[in-house]
C-alpha cells in the first residue's frame, strides 16, 4: 500500500472528471479529448497507488480498456455512441477491475435509459423532435460516481495487493 492518502486522492480526482465531464457534455455535447486523456493517464498513478502487480493486474486492466475500446468504437461506428463516450468509457476500463466495471455498464445503461425517455418526453412536448441528442456523459459520469461511492477503496486495495 503506497498510502490511503494518495489512493482517496485519485478516486477524488477521478469523481472530479466525471463532474467535468457530466456538466460539459450537458453544456456543449461533447467531451473533451484532454479530459478523457487525464482520466486514462491518472490510471497508472492508481495502479502504483493501490499496489496493482504488472502481471496480471495491470494486463488485465489493460485488457478491459482494449475490449471495451473496440465494442464500443463499433457502436460509435454504427452513429450509436458519441466519440467522447467511447474514450471516456474507455478510460473508466482503466481504473476499475472487470467486476466493478461490468457493474458501471449495468448502472449507467439504466440510467442511460430513464434519460432517454425524459428528454424524448421533453422533446416531444416541445414539438422539437429533430433536435433530441441524448448527453449520455451524464449516464456515464452519474454510473462512475456511484461506484466511486459505494466501493470500499480500502478493501479493493487489499484485493489489488494479494
Amino acid at each position: 500500500m503506497q498510502g490511503t492518502f494518495i489512493v482517496y486522492g485519485l478516486v477524488g480526482a477521478l469523481a472530479i472528471a466525471l463532474l467535468v465531464a457530466a456538466f460539459t457534455d450537458i453544456r456543449r455535447r461533447q467531451i473533451d479529448n484532454w479530459l478523457n486523456a487525464a482520466v486514462a493517464a491518472g490510471a497508472p498513478l492508481f495502479w502504483w497507488a493501490t499496489g496493482l502487480t504488472l502481471w496480471p493486474g495491470v494486463a488485465i486492466q489493460l485488457a478491459i480498456a482494449v475490449v471495451t475500446f473496440f465494442v464500443l468504437a463499433g457502436l460509435f461506428a454504427l452513429k450509436a455512441m458519441g466519440g467522447g463516450d467511447v474514450k471516456l468509457l474507455t478510460a473508466l476500463a482503466l481504473w476499475l477491475p472487470g467486476a466493478l466495471f461490468l457493474k458501471l455498464l449495468v448502472i449507467m445503461a439504466l440510467a442511460g435509459g430513464v434519460l432517454t425517455i425524459v428528454l424524448s418526453m421533453w422533446h416531444i412536448t416541445r414539438r422539437r423532435k429533430d433536435r433530441l441528442k441524448i448527453p449520455y456523459g451524464i449516464a456515464i459520469a452519474g454510473a462512475g460516481l456511484w461506484i466511486i461511492a459505494t466501493t470500499d477503496w480500502l478493501a479493493l486495495h487489499a484485493l489489488a495487493t494479494s
